[in-house]
């Protein structure tokens, strides 16, 4: 929405990829996401939060790098605007993935290497900086899964196919952001993100 908070249903690939990447990322690989599995059910809240709404302008900061007095700060309790957002709560997911090699690897950059160092970082739980949910209030727990993935809340009687709407896909950053979307379709608390995007994806 415009000035309201509105999440998606379920987490996005942009999201499941910077999870990654927070673990796990070098110039020389790209990580895709195959599938998304919705373990937990769909549950929202609401909650207000006091947001600010503007920023520290750039002249002021280029005036202080140049090492001029002007002070760079905000006073919280000033001009506070209090916005509603409708959030997801008990979420957990499930994230099938697979990288590539990027034009920027080198002779020493391997597929073996570096599955082998996503690997060791995922078992130890460690990451360049902490993941979260699109927003870094909502901060990520995560585990490596090498044996079956845990069973869905969307199994059995709660099966099925559900079809969630054009769902943000990524930013496309060499295209001035330009967001591309896609069509999202759980069956069975399973997003089959490679398949939803031969249904076409739209920017």
């Amino acid at each position: 929405m415009k000035t309201e908070r509105v999440s998606y249903d379920v987490m996005t690939p942009s999201a499941a990829r910077g999870i990654l990447e927070a673990i796990h990322w070098k110039p020389a690989i790209s990580w895709k996401i195959d599938k998304i599995h919705v373990l937990n059910q769909i549950k929202f809240d609401n909650i207000r939060r006091n947001e600010r709404p503007g920023k520290i302008p750039e002249g002021k900061v280029r005036t202080a790098l140049r090492g001029g007095d002007v002070s760079l700060f905000q006073d919280a309790t000033a001009d506070a605007v209090q916005r509603a957002s409708l959030v997801l709560r008990d979420v957990c997911y499930g994230i099938e993935a697979h990288f590539e090699l990027t034009d920027k690897a080198g002779p020493k950059d391997t597929v073996e290497k570096h599955y082998n160092m996503a690997l060791r970082r995922m078992r130890k739980g460690q990451c360049f900086h902490h993941p979260y949910f699109g927003c870094r209030e909502f901060p990520v727990r995560f585990e490596i899964v090498e044996g079956e993935m845990p069973e869905s809340y969307y199994t059995g009687e709660n099966g099925g196919e559900r079809d969630l709407g054009f769902m943000l896909y990524d930013i496309d950053f060499s295209d001035d952001m330009k967001a591309i979307f896609y069509r999202a379709v759980m069956v069975d608390g399973v997003i089959d993100v490679q398949r939803c995007l031969g249904f076409g994806g739209i920017s």
